[in-house]
């Protein structure tokens, strides 16, 4: 029988869930709802049907599930079966024993991860980064998340508490941040903190849109050369460039992964954040790293969660 493990990708609004092979081939996978903003117990109870889910799949086809890999928003502890807080949006859930709670219903064992680690995880297992042993992942979108992997394992730092990559300080005493610092490089580089800059420009030269402000209208924008786009565009990758630089004057990784829709611009994105991390890095410490975009898309995170069973249960 084919041994096969459950990833689930967990997140606001949906969860991604599928059976894949220790090689990374997928066979089945879904998405369901995750109710996120209703209760913890609304969001644990589609989990386990999720699972179940795959359960029935993979009996019809005769396959051996070996477990039930997580990615969950927030921080989880060093057993990684505990959620210690740090998810904002999902309703209550912090200090919650999601394993437990869960192995019972479908006698699985369940490990969990945080979502972005798992999806950096799944890059270097299966995507942009397969060829590399030691790799930093960052996610731009809504915020910034990411995972380092170092010798081809999960780096998490004491007590798995570490790799908030989006909190890297840029600048003291800058702008407010989500976490309740300043100046990191979320509040500077995520695509929320492009559309905030680009409004801010906007309002003041007087210019109004009847369309959402978001990445998607900024890069048409600057592709059509809008001087206010290209402006915010350049500070954008200029400060995503300057993190970036950071990052690898410490990790010195054979590759760089960036995900989320932003990523996902064209060839010219990432081109333009290589510039901009050069001027900013230690030629030493960069001498043998490159640039790419995210390979795996909305499935990263399911198939980082499946590798994670693979690494741990097997």
């Amino acid at each position: 029988m084919k041994e096969v493990a459950i990833g689930i990708d967990l997140g606001g609004t949906f969860i991604k869930f599928g059976l894949v092979s220790k090689t990374g081939e997928v066979m089945y996978e879904g998405i369901m709802g995750s109710d996120a903003h209703s209760s913890a117990e609304n969001v644990i109870n589609n989990l386990i049907s999720a699972i179940k889910n795959c359960q029935a799949f993979a009996f019809e086809r005769a396959l051996t599930v070996l477990g039930v890999g997580i990615g969950s928003p927030g921080i989880i502890d060093k057993t990684y079966r505990i959620v210690l807080g740090g998810a904002d949006n999902i309703e209550g859930w912090f200090n919650l024993n999601l394993a437990d709670k869960i192995e019972p219903e479908v006698n699985l064992p369940v490990l969990l991860n945080n979502d972005a680690n798992l999806m950096g995880l799944g890059e270097q297992a299966f995507g942009a980064a397969c060829d590399c042993s030691d790799v930093v992942f960052i996610t731009v979108g809504t915020g910034i998340g990411g995972a380092v992997v170092i010798d081809g394992k999960l780096f998490g730092g004491y007590d798995n508490r570490g790799t908030e990559l989006g909190h890297i300080p840029l600048f003291a005493g800058g702008i407010p941040c989500s976490c309740g610092s300043v100046g990191c490089l979320e509040a500077y580089a995520s695509t929320t903190a492009l559309a905030n800059m680009f409004g801010e420009k906007c309002q003041s030269a007087g210019i109004k849109f009847q369309e959402e402000i978001n990445g998607k209208l900024i890069i048409r924008l600057y592709h059509e050369k809008h001087p206010l786009a290209v402006e915010a565009f350049n500070e954008h990758v200029d400060y995503l460039g300057h993190g970036i630089a950071g990052l690898v004057n410490i990790f010195s990784p054979q590759r760089v992964v960036i995900g989320g829709g932003i990523s996902e611009a064209g060839d010219f994105y990432i081109a333009q954040v290589n510039d901009a991390f050069r001027k900013y890095v230690m030629p030493d410490c960069a001498l043998n790293t490159s640039i790419c975009a995210a390979a795996l898309g909305n499935r990263a995170g399911m198939l980082g969660a499946a590798r994670w069973v693979f690494m741990k249960i097997v």
